[in-house]
């Protein structure tokens, strides 16, 4: 009997785990590599513990387009998004360069014309235009006395003034001749102009803000036109000039009376 009992308790017991199926727990004894090491028979058993022994690093993680990332959880990329078509090509404008006119035998003799005049394709047309459309008058250049205020204006060599003896216009000698304002352009110094006007505030009396000449200013009597200073243009241009006296202390009266004043601002 005690043989028996010491041979019995020689053996290793062996526990049985919950759930286990008859596959015997390892002992103490057992060393640590034997626990860890699996039989490569099971399946699938070898590549999902490589996987897991794999570092992260060499796991590359799968790149998704930008469509993809937009697109919330569960729902399918958006659709691409279609680029307009690019614009149709400019067409070249038929003032753009002698080359694009069609001007058949008379190309040389206005490439020689603008040559002779050292003019460049836009001031030539620009020259031939003026001369066509403002036929019969001359352009006039003038300004300010100190040089700040420059304008030119088309009108003829023979220049109708008026002599206005208005309140201001008797004070300042506002001699003027009247012209359409397409027939006028400042060429410079629009930030040196100041303006004053009074009663009725319908003339806009303009004078440079360095000088206090007026050299052009707005009239009552034709707010669509300019009246131009003809003592204040160049020399060159004027070839004769006649004064009429209009009678601005009683405006309302004489504009009545006066049959072309008030259309000489149209063209």
């Amino acid at each position: 009997m005690r043989q028996a009992r010491s041979s019995a308790a020689a053996k290793p017991r062996v526990q049985k785990r919950p759930g286990a199926s008859g596959v015997p727990a390892a002992t103490s004894s057992t060393p640590v590599s034997s626990r860890t090491r699996r039989p490569t028979s099971q399946a699938g058993g070898g590549s999902r513990a490589a996987a897991v022994r794999q570092p992260l690093a060499k796991r590359r993680p799968r790149e998704s387009s930008p469509r993809a990332q937009e697109a919330g959880p569960g729902e399918p990329p958006p659709e691409p998004a279609l680029l307009p078509p690019p614009p149709p090509p400019t067409p070249a404008t038929p003032t753009s360069s002698v080359s694009t006119l069609d001007l058949g035998e008379q190309r040389e003799r206005w490439e020689t014309f603008q040559k002779r005049q050292k003019l460049s394709f836009e001031g030539a047309a620009k020259l031939l235009l003026d001369t066509f459309e403002y036929q019969g008058l001359v352009k006039h250049t003038g300004g300010c006395h100190c040089g700040a205020v420059r304008f030119e204006v088309w009108a003829s060599a023979d220049l109708h003034i008026f002599d206005c003896n208005c309140s201001i216009c008797k004070k300042k000698q506002n001699r003027h001749f009247i012209v359409p304002a397409s027939r006028f352009k400042l060429l410079k110094g629009a930030e040196s102009l100041t303006t004053y006007t009074f009663n009725t505030h319908k003339a806009q009396h303009t004078f440079c803000k360095k000088c206090g000449v007026q050299s052009f200013y707005t009239p009552r009597s034709n707010p669509g036109g300019f009246g131009i200073a003809p003592h204040c243009l160049d020399e060159g241009t004027v070839r004769s000039v006649v004064i009429e006296e209009f009678n601005g202390s009683n405006w309302e009266k004489a504009m009545k009376e006066h049959k072309t004043i008030k259309n000489m601002s149209k063209e």
